[in-house]
């Protein structure tokens, strides 16, 4: 299922499984020019191509290689249109990744595909974009600035202003606050971020402030605690009421125990 909004002259396209008549699992790939950026997850693969046909795309980038970002690949190549990624997501993309039940169900299985280095810059017919490395969520991960109007595609930097789980295997909190803090500091009037969950935040700044704020806070409870002898158990409890869901259905690769002991590591 697609779903698509107008944010001045970006198309927002918001995709995912339908269940009673909604999107569910949403991921988000964004138009602007002839750039797409993201190219959603397998289950919408040939939905996304047959909405695009007759859209003249030149190029389609890649923000990393998880498997809700990549997912028509193969058909857009196919189609003609250039893919580009990181160099370190580069491999991720051009292999068969391991899925466990829940992502296999939310996003399908992406075909392995041959994709090509991004350059450092960007330019459409109307815009220049920066490509801007900020890795936390994983390795490689990019975003896509335009100074000028103020624009940031920013993948997963930001998926929910308090996470509460986090995935030790690919994440790196201290990363992921500092490509953050990076983006705050870029020269540019305004800037709006267009996340790959869906959401299109008009005050950026304000929202990724927001965010490694919170994280500052829940590392300087967690600290506290764990000087005071709480287990990570209790300290889950006592931040979160107990863990998240999300560590049943991942079979424990992201859950908030993840997330105490990374902030009880960090130097935040």
């Amino acid at each position: 299922m697609i779903e698509t909004e107008q944010f001045e002259e970006v198309l927002q396209i918001r995709m995912g499984r339908e269940f009673d008549g909604k999107i569910r699992f949403c991921t988000t790939a964004y138009l602007v020019d002839d750039l797409l950026v993201d190219t959603g997850c397998a289950h919408t693969a040939m939905e996304l191509a047959e909405f695009l046909e007759g859209r003249a795309i030149h190029m389609a980038i890649n923000t990393h290689y998880h498997e809700d970002h990549i997912g028509a690949n193969h058909i857009l190549l196919e189609r003609g249109i250039m893919i580009c990624a990181s160099r370190e997501s580069i491999p991720r993309i051009c292999e068969a990744p391991e899925m466990y039940e829940i992502r296999e169900l939310a996003w399908g299985t992406p075909v392995p595909t041959e994709v090509s280095p991004v350059s450092s810059r960007i330019d459409t017919a109307e815009y220049s974009f920066e490509v801007v490395e900020t890795p936390g969520h994983c390795r490689g991960h990019v975003a896509l600035v335009e100074r000028v109007k103020g624009w940031c595609f920013s993948g997963d930097l930001l998926v929910v202003a308090e996470p509460t789980v986090f995935r030790p295997v690919e994440e790196d909190l201290g990363q992921t606050l500092r490509s953050m803090q990076n983006i705050v500091d870029l020269e540019s009037q305004r800037l709006v971020l267009f996340t790959a969950s869906g959401s299109i935040i008009e005050d950026g700044r304000a929202a990724l402030r927001a965010c490694i704020d919170y994280y500052r806070y829940l590392a300087m409870r967690t600290k506290e605690m764990g000087r005071r002898g709480f287990s990570v158990r209790d300290i889950v409890e006592r931040l979160f009421g107990g863990e998240s869901r999300v560590a049943e259905v991942t079979h424990g690769d992201m859950s908030s125990e993840h997330l105490v002991r990374a902030l009880l590591a960090s130097d935040l």
